[in-house]
């Protein structure tokens, strides 16, 4: 009697929960299916929308756990679980998480603001932080920046929207500033007119717009002169050191003398 009474609640049991379970098992099957479905959606809309391939990817594995995880409890609720002890289990553990991992999610936010906001993009050359260097990649966490001397560099991304960032490349063209020193005696009109030579020899100085020469100080040991050609982005460097090296060497031609610091000493015998 007892052996059939116990055979009879088994059957019950067995037919009762394997219908939940197998409930549970389509409503994860179908609801995984469904999430993946929508997150790609998410992301062809996005595609459209010429958003950035980097927020596309997060926003698109952001869609498809945060709906997993519906599905989840969608599935845990058909087992008979209560869901609502089961969110407040969620809840304390992303609570407990979150604390724990509150410096990643500030250069998670800082991310997410960069992708946003477009201050720099793949290729730019930055400086933020007191380091400069090409924009490698820019990931949710960090930015890495090869330096000029091929070095790589992690910076977090707080680090980075904490800071000042200078987009060097943002721009065209850029303006080259060098400041250049004659002495007292020398005549000022014919060192611009030498400076305007050298410029105009120059076809990396563009015409538009024109460079200026002009007086600026009259230093302790020289008057000194700004010579601020423009020019492409990516000549900026050869110009610059190229004219530096042609005012020297055009000036020691002309005559004219470009100053430097002296000391006289005098010795007196005790």
């Amino acid at each position: 009697m007892n052996v059939e009474k116990i055979t009879e609640t088994i059957t019950v049991l067995l037919s009762t929960y394997s219908i939940k379970v197998l409930g549970a098992i389509l409503v994860f099957i179908i609801g995984k299916w469904l999430s993946r479905k929508l997150a790609n959606i998410l992301r062809k809309l996005l595609k459209t929308s010429k958003v950035d391939e980097t927020l596309i990817s997060f926003l698109g594995n952001l869609a498809y756990y945060t709906l997993l995880i519906v599905v989840v409890i969608a599935a845990a609720g058909q087992l008979g679980v209560n869901t609502t002890s089961f969110l407040t289990i969620v809840g304390a553990a992303g609570l407990a998480i979150g604390l724990a991992l509150k410096d990643s999610l500030s250069n998670f936010a800082a991310g997410v603001m960069l992708i946003l906001f477009h201050p720099f993009k793949l290729g730019d050359v930055i400086t933020t932080g007191g380091t400069t260097g090409k924009v490698t990649t820019i990931a949710m966490f960090n930015t890495s920046l090869t330096t000029p001397d091929n070095q790589l560099v992690f910076i977090p991304n707080s680090a980075i929207t904490g800071n000042v960032i200078t987009n060097i490349t943002a721009n065209t063209t850029r303006r080259v500033d060098l400041v250049v020193g004659i002495g007292y005696n020398d005549d000022i009109a014919k060192a611009k007119t030498v400076l305007t030579n050298i410029l105009t020899s120059d076809p990396r100085v563009l015409k538009d717009p024109p460079p200026a020469i002009a007086v600026t100080e009259l230093g302790d040991s020289s008057v000194n002169l700004v010579v601020r050609p423009w020019v492409n982005t990516g000549d900026y460097w050869g110009v610059y050191c190229d004219l530096t090296e042609k005012i020297k060497l055009t000036f020691d031609q002309e005559g004219l003398n470009i100053p430097f610091p002296q000391r006289d000493v005098h010795v007196y015998n005790a």
